[in-house]
């Protein structure tokens, strides 16, 4: 199975612990919309609410390219405030974990 593979699989089942195991102990997300960093830690607190709240909805998912240094994914969101995006993840990858996330998302309203 990929790690594009098990990223959706773990949140899709809304399996926190499984999607924090994906990714790396010095992992850091970007939100490319304010210019944002959060540490794993940090990230953590945050995905285990979204994943808690179901009116967070991973529409889909596609793999636009994967190899062992870099996963690009582009996702279709729903969020709780009814609001959708599709959203850019690039992912650069260390020891075959997500060890920096950069994220770009386009608004569908």
């Amino acid at each position: 199975m990929t790690l594009h593979d098990k990223l959706v699989q773990a949140v899709n089942n809304r399996d926190i612990d499984a999607y924090l195991n994906l990714l790396h102990e010095d992992f850091t997300v970007t939100f490319h919309k304010s210019g944002n960093s959060f540490s794993k830690k940090e990230w953590a607190s945050m995905v285990t609410g979204m994943l808690a709240n179901e009116q967070f909805i991973h529409e889909s998912s596609r793999c636009v390219y994967e190899n062992n240094d870099i996963l690009i994914q582009h996702n279709f969101m729903s969020y709780p405030d009814d609001t959708k995006e599709a959203v850019m993840l690039v992912a650069i990858l260390k020891d075959g974990k997500v060890i920096n996330l950069e994220s770009g998302a386009t608004s569908l309203d």
